[in-house]
């Protein structure tokens, strides 16, 4: 009476069933799942809509799924070949149904960040739902979802993106995780099931360790003849061991710590999800479509025409992985960690040493075992052939019959035993892969921090903290450089750090490490005051970069007529009721960090270009416990504008501040960077801070130097900026500063041979712009 489908709308006559099927759950997990998360949904969609609007999308969402599900029932039942009659005829009751299609409605009054993870997070989970278990309620769920998507734009049609907006990387590392996670959670929720349905379903009989194999079913393969019924017997046959069923569940585990690493932005982590879903398609298209289409003996065949269900789902296993694969190639631009070579070589090396040895292992045990370990003598051969399949997971395996099976203890160890061991290694070994810091060790990065802080640097020191950071260390060991290497050019972040009077040794020991290593040195934002002298003396040429905007905190005053502009902005926040917070990351709220975090993703969905990187950080960055933040709050308590403040060192202690992330809401008021500025060089005159360094715009200066007028690099890099100017804004960006009236302080780039020019001028974008396409190129060579 109170549950809906096909039957109880169609012929029952039962049309309240839309509704009162919402008010039950199928047993007590469903109802404990349903009233915690379900409640919880509903209330994060409930903030968004309104607590009529919400009811609304509960219900009408519900109604318009159960209908349409009910005549997708119908269909498929007509059709045949996915569900068999007890199935089409399932009767559903599911709050969760609705609680799906209220926050895809609701996701159209989120942020733009906001509302990307909720469609795409939401549309995901049910479609893993659906894939893996197929039930008729997750194709009510997946249908609520799209009506809830239609209903959002209908209730907020000007939410609506009119295009599409660049994500973050951090947003697309999210999603990637998100996708290739979903491939290893998915295979459990079809084992959870009963008897699962979806398209991926097959791999459900694989976990399943209760079953116990058919020998008159596995006879019945032998005459060729496809059968649901056949390719379970053949599964549970090989499965029949704990060690087949962890040869299964690897994987999984494997796919998991990829997208833990994935999420890193880890590129290492991206080529093996790469590689670990491409090698699971082509199994499954060995397996699955080549063998039985070749009639090779022992395979089963094709499935005739009336199995097309079995076909659909049999090559749903080679484009599930394939797709995901494909998804990794397209976003690869935005995993940026660049893995260290000697992590990389140390795990290649590691699994392919354990994969030859366990193969050794297998032929040379297998063949002294010959007679008695299986179910009848083998050959060196049939074991060399078999050593293959001992490290695939059995759901590829499962059309075909194998030549043999261990009869004896010693024998199932040995067969079922080399795939979970190797499997076991490339995830271990996978793990220190992935946290490799590229360029440098973790201990290089730490001894580096430690020369920062205990002897100090320039006012861009800090950024030698950032991953992808490589270090040199000076030979009295009080000295340091970062640098990047790029095409050959090893870029530096600022000079030397360390103590004062061994960073110009410390110079030219680098330049030899450099030319040791057939690279370029380069010298990038180093200050003139301090290195042009230096630079001449060695016959090095220099050129103006940027100019950096530095204020004296002890003499900061906004009186007078050329402060008029920061006193007007500073004023009208206050009356707005805007307030300030000198904080950190991680004395964050959860609900500040999003709204941070959010604040971030408006500013890059602006963008036409990607984020920039090596001196211009993001989110990641400002998560250093040594980065301050200053906030501003509205009087709701929301976020309308944050920077990040990067410390400055002298023997120990922090004497600076140096600001690197910027960003306000789209939509917020007129000022707020201003009283930001304002606030935190108060902040510093209170602290007894020496400096504050609004830091230098990239490529932005305001007068060109005399020595580049005819230098190539120069010229690449004024007609850089220029083109990136309506993008980046670095020339307005350099203007805004100037209202604080700072002193502005020239920024060089030194390098020693002129004939290196067009290398430096390519290594320095590819450096600010590692994800540039030629797409995004042809953008920016397009005249403005």
């Amino acid at each position: 009476m109170f549950a809906t489908g096909f039957e109880p709308l169609a012929f029952w006559g039962h049309w309240w069933s839309p509704v009162t099927s919402l008010m039950l759950a199928q047993d007590y997990v469903a109802l404990i799942v349903a009233l915690v998360g379900g409640g919880v949904l509903l209330a994060i969609s409930e903030r968004r809509l309104g607590t009529w609007r919400t009811i609304l999308a509960f219900f009408a969402t519900a109604i318009a799924a159960d209908v349409l599900g009910a005549a997708f029932q119908a269909v498929i039942g007509y059709a045949g070949g996915i569900w068999d009659a007890s199935v089409r005829a399932s009767l559903i009751v599911d709050p969760l149904t609705g609680v799906a299609g209220a926050v895809m409605a609701a996701s159209a009054f989120a942020t733009p960040r906001t509302r990307r993870r909720m469609r795409v997070l939401t549309t995901l989970a049910v479609l893993m739902f659906l894939l893996y278990r197929g039930d008729p309620v997750d194709v009510y769920r997946a249908l609520a979802v799209g009506v809830g998507f239609l209903l959002g734009v209908v209730l907020r049609p000007g939410g609506r993106a009119r295009e599409w907006g660049r994500s973050s990387h951090h947003e697309i590392r999210v999603f990637m995780a998100s996708v290739v996670a979903a491939g290893a959670i998915g295979p459990l929720i079809a084992a959870a099931s009963r008897r699962p349905h979806g398209l991926l379903a097959p791999i459900a009989m694989l976990l399943d360790v209760g079953s116990a194999s058919d020998p008159q079913g596995l006879r019945a393969c032998s005459v060729y003849a496809v059968s649901r019924s056949c390719v379970e017997a053949i599964t549970l046959e090989r499965i029949a061991s704990p060690g087949a069923i962890a040869l299964s569940i690897l994987p999984l585990l494997t796919l998991l710590v990829v997208a833990w690493g994935v999420l890193r932005g880890r590129r290492f982590a991206v080529v093996l999800g790469i590689a670990m879903n491409l090698l699971l398609a082509v199994f499954a298209g060995y397996y699955l479509g080549f063998l039985p289409h070749a009639g090779v003996p022992g395979v089963e065949g094709l499935p005739q025409r009336s199995s097309w269900g079995v076909v659909v789902t049999l090559g749903a296993t080679v484009v599930a992985p394939t797709v995901t694969a494909v998804l990794l190639i397209a976003t690869r631009r935005s995993f940026t960690v660049a893995p260290a070579r000697h992590a990389l070589l140390r795990y290649l090396t590691i699994v392919a040493g354990a994969a030859i040895a366990l193969a050794a292992l297998y032929v040379s045990l297998g063949w002294a075992l010959r007679d008695v370990a299986f179910s009848h003598p083998v050959t060196v051969w049939e074991l060399m052939f078999d050593a293959l399949e001992r490290f695939v997971p059995v759901e590829f395996l499962h059309r075909e019959v194998p030549d043999f099976l261990p009869s004896t203890p010693a024998g199932a160890i040995l067969y079922h035993g080399v795939g979970p061991v190797f499997w076991a290694v490339a995830i271990i070994a996978a793990v220190p892969a992935i946290l490799a810091r590229p360029g440098s060790s973790a201990a290089e990065a730490e001894r580096a921090r430690r020369i920062l802080t205990t002897f100090g640097g320039d006012h861009l020191s800090f950024m030698t903290t950032w991953t992808q950071t490589s270090y040199w260390f000076g030979s009295g060991n009080d000295t340091a450089i970062g640098y990047r290497v790029v095409g050959g050019v090893a870029i530096t972040i600022g000079g030397a750090f360390g103590r004062d009077e061994s960073r110009p040794g410390a110079m030219a020991e680098f330049a030899r490490h450099c030319d040791d290593h057939g690279w370029t040195p380069v010298f990038y934002s180093i200050d003139a005051a301090d290195w042009d002298e230096h630079f001449e003396q060695i016959g090095w040429d220099r050129i103006v970069v940027a100019e950096e905007a530095v204020i004296s905190p002890q003499n900061w005053s906004t009186t007078g007529k050329r402060w008029q502009d920061v006193r007007t902005s500073v004023n009208r926040a206050r009356r707005d009721g805007l307030t300030l917070e000198w904080t950190s990351h991680s004395k964050l709220s959860r609900e500040t960090m999003s709204q941070v975090a959010d604040i971030s993703e408006q500013w890059v969905a602006q963008k036409d270009l990607p984020e920039m990187g090596f001196t211009l950080g993001g989110l990641d960055e400002l998560r250093d416990l040594d980065v301050a933040l200053m906030l501003a709050r509205a009087q709701d308590g929301s976020i309308e504008a944050v920077t990040s403040w990067m410390p400055g060192f002298d023997r120990g202690r922090v004497v600076g501040w140096t600001l690197d992330f910027m960003r306000r809401r789209i939509d917020g008021p007129n000022g707020v960077m201003e009283f930001l500025i304002a606030g935190a060089a108060e902040q510093a005159r209170d602290d007894g801070m020496t400096y504050l360094s609004l830091s230098a715009a990239p490529l932005a200066r305001s007068t060109p130097s005399e020595e580049s007028a005819e230098s190539t690099v120069d010229a690449v890099l004024r007609f850089l900026a220029a083109s990136l100017e309506a993008m980046y804004g670095f020339r307005s960006l350099l203007a805004f500063k100037r209202k604080f009236q700072p002193e502005l302080r020239p920024l060089l780039l030194a390098y020693p041979d002129p004939a290196a020019l067009p290398a430096i001028g390519l290594a320095l974008v590819r450096a600010y712009l590692p994800g540039l396409t030629l797409r995004d190129a042809m953008s920016v060579l397009r005249p403005q």
